[in-house]
């Protein structure tokens, strides 16, 4: 549950400086950026990982609610560049958990590997030493992703 623990630990820490956060993007959305980024890489230190927030689409900066709640890059070992796994096992556990998904490798060059999930309208991509996922983190992706961090990425909770 380790994803679960992370998003809510950044959701709780982004709610703790929202006033200042919405004053900064107002003032200089550039700043209130650079302040939102800190915060996610302050959290992702206490899980050991690199945790960049997005925000793919222009205008989603101000959607101040969905904060920790879309769009993440977890960078958990930038030296992995194999699955402790068959690359099929993600796929098919990505299936049975989102349902109506279509499954692809990708990003396999230079004795890399990788699987991209995605529907008509968001996308998580999973590399050995990465995911970044592209959508909104509802019951189904984060118990995705806690499959995904445990097993994919061999990170146990603490």
């Amino acid at each position: 549950m380790i994803f679960t623990e992370l998003i809510t630990d950044l959701q709780n820490e982004l709610k703790k400086e929202l006033a200042q956060i919405r004053f900064l993007i107002k003032k200089n959305p550039g700043l209130g950026y650079n302040r939102i980024v800190e915060i996610g890489k302050e959290v992702g230190k206490r899980y050991n990982i690199k945790l960049i927030i997005n925000f793919p689409k222009e205008g989603r900066i101000e959607e101040y609610e969905m904060y920790g709640k879309r769009d993440l890059s977890l960078i958990v070992d930038y030296e992995r560049k194999r699955f402790p796994m068959d690359r099929e096992i993600i796929k098919q556990k990505a299936v049975e958990m989102l349902g109506d998904v279509k499954t692809e490798d990708a990003y396999m060059y230079e004795n890399k590997e990788g699987v991209r999930v995605f529907t008509d309208n968001w996308k998580i991509d999973i590399l050995p030493h990465s995911v970044h996922i592209w959508t909104e983190f509802d019951e189904n992706v984060t118990a995705f992703c806690n499959w995904l961090m445990e097993n994919a990425y061999e990170m146990k909770k603490k």
